[in-house]
């Protein structure tokens, strides 16, 4: 058999013309969003209030398995795209495994990350609409840094809410998004009434997600030709990112490779639904068989601590209700936690997914994701951003398994970007002031006691 390249390239007519929709392949569906005024399941009527139409169309879709990518969006595409499959020849030597493995490299773009993929589909729709721009929020930065950047090439006003522990930690990811024209606004902020609200409920607080989303969702609604665009979570931004799955599956095939275990950083479920959901999808149709794995920080385990349950998708509780593993819309990360896995809940289809039993999922501390990600640089000479890192650690644990018995697995990981931007984190972890935070059973059920009943 020709022997594997170090990077198998995918030609530029292979790149896929449409996105894959795994939830028509779904038996069982992932449950559907709620008005949280009528707990009754949203329109799209109501959810074009929020997001632009050809969006909502999107959200709410679960029969179409294909969904054309338009042109406007695949010349774009073509800028970065396909994006390379990695064997991980060095990182294998170094760890003496029969394992063969090999990631999908998603940082080769300025964005750094997967992100892009879906922020440039988001800005099209927005600029097609006519609307004047659009609001979002950022944890580490990568989405508001995709997305000023997709805002930018269309020429809409860009306003991103990043989680202040993040703005203050990774002020040259803030200054890429200002560079690309994005107004950035630490989060909880005073120039929301949610964001008022947030900082008098934790005074001090560090913020998260579920607070920078509240506010772009009030700032949208409040702000005319304006629509709220979110880089995770969302059913849409899995679709978007089905590129990646799509691109990885065709890339295997074209030398006769069949995946044995494929591995994903988990934190809204964006880059890992995105990955996953081709193979899925043949796992579905009775196609093949993998094992697949969603890898977690410990400082925010959602699929392993949560609970299954509707909950609201924001912390001031102004969007809809999903049906999600969920820690609780109030669960705030420690501000120690490095990545930008700071969700307190999962993709409601990477939470069907899990609670079918499709899906594995696993947390790793910190410390050993950053040993993995050093690891991982010294040999493969990619930094990596520690989201990524979260499925290096596991993959090379699983490789590691390998070792011991002799068996000769292929193991893909997603790649999701570069960690040039995150140099304060690696900084504690190079001068072992770096620690884990798990939080305990009590913190978890004080959160989870406050969920909405439905």
């Amino acid at each position: 058999m020709e022997k594997i390249p170090y990077k198998i390239y995918l030609e530029e007519n292979e790149m896929p013309k449409e996105w894959y929709n795994v939830r028509a392949d779904m038996k069982k569906k992932p449950a559907p969003i709620l008005n949280p005024g009528t707990l009754q399941p949203v329109t799209k009527e109501e959810l074009a209030h929020i997001f632009c139409e050809e969006l909502a169309d999107q959200e709410l879709n679960d029969v179409d398995p294909y969904i054309a990518i338009p042109d406007e969006i695949r010349n774009f595409y073509r800028m970065y795209r396909p994006s390379p499959l990695v064997r991980a020849y060095c990182l294998e030597e170094k760890l003496k495994t029969p394992a063969h493995i090999y990631y999908k490299f998603e940082g080769n773009n300025t964005s750094g990350s997967h992100k892009l993929n879906s922020a440039i589909a988001q800005a099209y729709y927005a600029k097609k609409q006519g609307l004047k721009g659009v609001t979002t929020e950022t944890g580490a930065g990568q989405w508001g840094t995709a997305l000023s950047m997709a805002c930018s090439y269309f020429d809409l006003d860009c306003q991103v809410y990043m989680v202040k522990v993040s703005y203050e930690q990774k002020p040259f990811r803030r200054e890429v998004m200002r560079t690309y024209g994005a107004k950035v606004t630490p989060s909880p902020s005073m120039n929301t009434e949610v964001g008022r609200k947030i900082n008098a409920e934790f005074p001090g607080t560090t913020g998260s997600l579920g607070c920078a989303i509240s506010e772009a969702v009030e700032a949208a609604v409040t702000q005319e030709g304006y629509r709220y665009v979110l880089g995770s979570v969302l059913s849409q931004v899995l679709l978007h990112q089905s590129v990646i799955g799509l691109e990885t599956s065709a890339a295997l095939k074209k030398y006769g490779i069949k995946a044995d275990t494929i591995i994903g950083c988990a934190g809204g479920g964006s880059n890992l639904g995105g990955l996953i959901s081709p193979f899925v999808g043949e796992m579905l149709r009775g196609e093949a068989d993998y094992e697949i794995i969603a890898v977690e920080p410990a400082s925010c385990p959602s699929l392993t601590r949560g609970v299954y349950a509707y909950d609201f998708c924001d912390t001031g509780k102004v969007c809809p209700l999903a049906k999600m593993y969920t820690l609780g819309s109030n669960f705030i990360p420690s501000a120690n936690h490095a990545g930008g896995l700071r969700y307190h809940g999962m993709s409601s289809i990477v939470s069907e997914l899990y609670d079918q039993g499709l899906i594995k999922a696993r947390s790793v501390e910190q410390t050993d994701v950053f040993k993995a990600a050093t690891e991982f640089a010294r040999v493969e000479g990619i930094l990596p951003a520690p989201e990524s890192s979260h499925a290096i650690k596991v993959a090379i644990d699983e490789a590691l398994k390998c070792k011991e018995t002799g068996e000769e697995k292929n193991i893909v990981f997603g790649l999701t970007g570069t960690g040039y931007f995150d140099m304060v984190a690696y900084e504690k972890y190079n001068d072992g002031t770096m620690s884990d935070y798990i939080p305990t059973d009590d913190d978890l059920k004080k959160y989870i006691a406050q969920l909405p009943q439905v």
